[in-house]
């Protein structure tokens, strides 16, 4: 398998195409990353209490993410699974009652709490509040078979780096929890021929709705 580095190599050496940001698109992240930072300010002290306390490993948790034009940069979020959860098993996705995730990551994933530090790579525009969820190099899936498939190996992977990454998006809210990332990648790319302000807009308002019912990680329906 190409290591983590050969993989961001690759991925700074081919570029993908990308789109031009709207004005308005960029205003709104500025706009809500930074409310979202001032306001959530408090809950940022508390959770780092409750992670700290619960196995006493660290607060954060830092990845690498492709962005768009295949750009590496790097995304933080509140660790929510076990120190060291990788090492056996590599960059691969969390599934429902994953013995990895711990008792204070279970609510902060459910209310999407862990996602809070990427305010900041929204506001510095690494990120959008709306696109494809970003994605690791060399992230893996488990297929139906017990294999495992590269996700940079599923057509459609290369196209959603057109757009900036985004925190929530059609796939996050409306594609099923648990479909293979091929599928995945299809709700994707429902969002890039759809894209605009007005729709960026709703998925947000519903997104709220969902983290305010704690249903993110929900296996059904979300909304």
């Amino acid at each position: 398998m190409t290591s983590a580095p050969a993989t961001a190599s690759m991925h700074r050496s081919s570029p993908s195409v990308v789109a031009p940001i709207p004005v308005a698109k960029r205003l709104l992240d500025i706009a809500l990353s930074g409310l979202g930072l001032l306001l959530s300010s408090p809950l940022w002290v508390a959770l780092g209490a409750l992670v700290k306390a619960e196995d006493g490993g660290p607060i954060f948790y830092g990845q690498e993410r492709v962005g768009e034009g295949g750009r590496i940069f790097h995304a933080y979020k509140f660790r929510s699974m076990i120190p060291q959860a990788e090492a056996r098993v590599g960059a691969l996705q969390a599934s429902e009652h994953d013995p990895r995730v711990t008792s204070i990551g279970r609510i902060m994933r459910a209310t999407a709490m862990d996602e809070l530090p990427q305010l900041w790579s929204i506001f510095v525009g690494d990120m959008s509040f709306v696109g494809p969820r970003a994605l690791r190099p060399g992230e893996i899936e488990a297929k139906g078979d017990g294999s495992h498939e590269k996700l940079e190996d599923v057509p459609g992977f290369a196209e959603r780096h057109s757009v900036r990454p985004g925190l929530t998006g059609v796939a996050q809210i409306y594609a099923p929890r648990d479909i293979a990332r091929r599928n995945k990648f299809r709700y994707d790319r429902i969002y890039i021929r759809r894209r605009g302000f007005a729709l960026d807009v709703r998925l947000i308002a519903l997104s709220f709705w969902i983290t305010f019912r704690g249903r993110w990680e929900h296996r059904g329906n979300k909304v």
